[in-house]
């Protein structure tokens, strides 16, 4: 089972665990001047003081450009390549999802959202045990994540975006006509049929 962080009562406003108390909700304190704006956007302290454990340091960035509609996921990697992942937006907004697939979980199967934008900062760190995946709600959305192992193909697993257990609410706008899928991604196993050894 992935470590909890400290109680709320022990941590910053800026930093709140979600109703799965392992995703972690970040906002860091974005600096606003005549020029703009400037936030960190990670810091390792953030996770070592607050007792959220890191399973690795992060190794790899990834920057997503994505156009409204779009959903991409869910996706994770099994393994020794399981990955953590610490989302954030640099344009645009997205509901970002993350499914719990921890078998011997209590909230096995649960799903967690949370809204992620350039405007709110907010930054969702989700370790490994989850699945992940996002929708797009602005006409144009940057998504960056750090992640604590390094992509192998072999090791990629999925669940279908629109499983019908999982029964997620995407938030699509009304003025789009259907969401923006992969191949790939619409090929991927209901979340009822992944094999014992897909699982965490």
């Amino acid at each position: 089972m992935t470590p909890t962080p400290n109680s709320p009562a022990s941590l910053p406003d800026w930093i709140r665990p979600q109703a799965i108390p392992e995703l972690v909700l970040f906002t860091p304190r974005q600096f606003y001047d005549d020029r703009g704006y400037f936030m960190e956007t990670a810091r390792a302290s953030w996770f070592t003081d607050y007792g959220i454990e890191l399973p690795s340091p992060f190794v790899q960035d990834n920057l997503s450009k994505s156009s409204k509609g779009v959903i991409r996921g869910l996706h994770y990697q099994i393994g020794a390549s399981a990955q953590g992942k610490f989302v954030g937006v640099a344009k645009g907004t997205i509901t970002d999802v993350a499914v719990d697939i921890r078998k011997e979980s209590p909230t096995f199967g649960h799903v967690v959202q949370a809204t992620l934008s350039a405007e709110n900062g907010h930054m969702l760190w989700i370790p490994p045990g989850f699945a992940h995946g996002f929708s797009v709600h602005s006409d144009e959305a940057l998504v960056q994540y750090k992640c604590t192992a390094y992509y192998h193909a072999s090791a990629e697993r999925g669940i279908h975006p629109l499983d019908e257990t999982l029964a997620i609410d995407w938030g699509i706008d009304e003025d789009v006509d259907e969401p923006l899928i992969s191949p790939k991604d619409l090929d991927l196993p209901r979340f009822d049929d992944l094999p014992a050894e897909a699982l965490f």
